[in-house]
């Protein structure tokens, strides 16, 4: 459960983050846009909703593997 409360709060973060305009951003900034994602797709990945991400993931780049050939 506790993972799941932390994968909100980042994904609000993130999405406060992200809402933001285009300007220009400074580099850290930036830095600290990565780190929120990356830690965001480490609390999401092993749950339920992470898995079936993957999942989900897998199928579509065989099937885009596939259709390529």
């Amino acid at each position: 459960m506790l993972t799941t409360n932390g994968g909100v709060l980042l994904a609000v973060v993130d999405r406060l983050r992200l809402r933001r305009r285009n300007e220009a951003r400074s580099r850290n900034d930036q830095k600290l846009t990565v780190i929120v994602v990356l830690a965001l797709g480490v609390v999401i990945a092993p749950t339920p909703v992470g898995e079936g991400i993957l999942n989900f993931l897998g199928q579509l780049a065989t099937g885009i593997t596939d259709y390529t050939r």
